[in-house]
């Protein structure tokens, strides 16, 4: 399976829809697709990761960098993983619990909330 990035803008936020794979091959286009919407001057971004069906260390290295990239240029960083959705619910969701760092993002179950100024539409850990 390949992966595929859209890129849209709601409201301040800049979303990136990624659809597929996130792994060792994949994972550097996701990557790249963070660094041009800081470079474009976007402070705050969105991951919606919610039709990702696998991702291997790679990816979440490349969640990690973004968080970084995120926080050194002052912006801000939510993921949409759902509770439903990439078949079984978000696998991007279960690995990044099972890793144990699924505390260290803004993790929201829809766009709509992931967008939303107020973050009384963040799921806990």
């Amino acid at each position: 399976m390949t992966l595929k990035v859209l890129e849209r803008e709601r409201g301040d936020w800049a979303v990136l829809q990624v659809c597929g794979e996130m792994d060792l091959v994949t994972a550097p286009a996701v990557r790249q697709h963070v660094h041009d919407a800081v470079a474009d001057g976007r402070r705050s971004l969105v991951l919606d990761l919610g039709e990702v069906r696998f991702c291997d260390s790679s990816g979440v290295g490349v969640l990690i960098a973004a968080r970084r990239l995120m926080r050194s240029c002052q912006g801000r960083l939510r993921l949409i993983l759902p509770a439903q959705g990439a078949v079984e619910g978000s696998h991007v969701n279960r690995v990044l619990a099972a890793l144990g760092v699924r505390r260290l993002f803004e993790v929201y179950p829809d766009l709509d909330s992931a967008t939303a100024e107020k973050t009384d539409g963040r799921m806990t850990a």
